[in-house]
């Protein structure tokens, strides 16, 4: 492999691994509040609908494509956050199953998107395309041999997702905010006594992860589809959930995850260039990142601690 293939290969892997890191991060908020949400799917789908939906009618309104781009963005964060409220209802208020909430939301974001694209386009089966983000070089740094095209020329997504990161690992452990959504997580008992809002919490957290969540879906839809369609996801969020957990529900953590899952997609385009790959079904090429998922899931059982209270309804008259 050469020097450049490597570099597009590092860059290629960002570019997949992106959406992971938005959606894991916000995986990572909600489970260390205490609820398990295994709807980072459902979340990611609609978010994807909500920014090609409002890319397109962005465009339409004469917005040049960056502009219409971001406010795909804050669409995609804005119904994120309306969807993952029916989780944290169903789930903090009405104390329903946590695992059951999260499937719901998957299944409804998959019958329902679908349903509202078909209504909003006549009939078709995706938004049509839209302009998404162009990728952003900085100069001088991207003429830097292998390290300028690997980290250099990036979507504006992947330094935001970065970023976020940076900022989440700061707020979750160097932050008042922080100290009291994990101690909420762990025992919302002694937290309660304390005079902290469990369940206030608990909802920030939920719709922190449904506005990251939301943005992961968008950053597909922006940067590698320029539509949504039914299977634009296509089980990124599972993946993510695998990111969280291989990551021990840590934001530094899920981000070395994410990007190893969005090297194991990444590397399945590069195996294709080479002759001994040609003997292989391009369906089993097309698996590894989910192999690679179900592998790391299990060699994480045992070794990650969850949050102590993750997925206990919690009852003040019982603390």
């Amino acid at each position: 492999m050469s020097w450049l293939t490597l570099g597009e290969l590092i860059h290629t892997t960002l570019v997949f691994a992106t959406a992971i890191i938005f959606a894991s991060l916000g995986g990572v908020f909600s489970e260390k509040s205490g609820v398990t949400n295994l709807g980072l799917e459902g979340l990611m789908v609609f978010g994807a609908f909500a920014a090609g939906v409002g890319g397109f009618y962005a465009e339409q309104a004469g917005l040049g494509g960056t502009s219409a781009a971001w406010v795909g963005v804050l669409s995609a964060a804005l119904f994120g956050i309306l969807v993952s409220l029916i989780h944290a209802v169903a789930s903090i208020t009405f104390k329903a199953d946590q695992v059951i909430s999260g499937i719901v939301i998957n299944f409804l974001a998959a019958g329902s998107t679908l349903y509202m694209v078909k209504l909003l386009f006549e009939g078709d089966g995706d938004t049509g395309r839209i302009q998404g983000f162009n990728e952003i070089s900085i100069p001088y740094l991207v003429d830097i041999p292998i390290a300028g095209k690997a980290f250099f020329q990036a979507y504006p997504t992947t330094y935001l997702a970065i970023l976020l990161v940076i900022i989440g690992y700061f707020t979750l452990y160097k932050t008042p905010f922080g100290l009291r959504l994990r101690s909420v997580g762990e025992h919302p008992g002694a937290a309660d006594t304390v005079g902290i809002k469990v369940n206030r919490l608990r909802y920030i957290g939920v719709m922190i992860s449904g506005a990251l969540a939301g943005i992961g879906g968008a950053t597909i839809t922006l940067t590698t589809t320029n539509m949504f369609s039914h299977n634009t996801v296509s089980g990124q969020g599972y993946i993510a959930i695998a990111a969280m957990i291989f990551g021990k529900w840590n934001p530094l953590g899920a981000f070395g995850a994410a990007v190893f899952f969005g090297f194991s997609q990444a590397i399945r385009n590069y195996v294709q260039l080479f002759a001994w790959s040609q003997s292989i079904p391009q369906e089993i090429i097309f698996m590894l990142p989910y192999l690679l998922t179900i592998i790391v899931l299990v060699a994480a059982v045992g070794r990650s601690r969850a949050p102590a209270a993750l997925g206990q309804l919690y009852d003040p008259s019982k603390r």
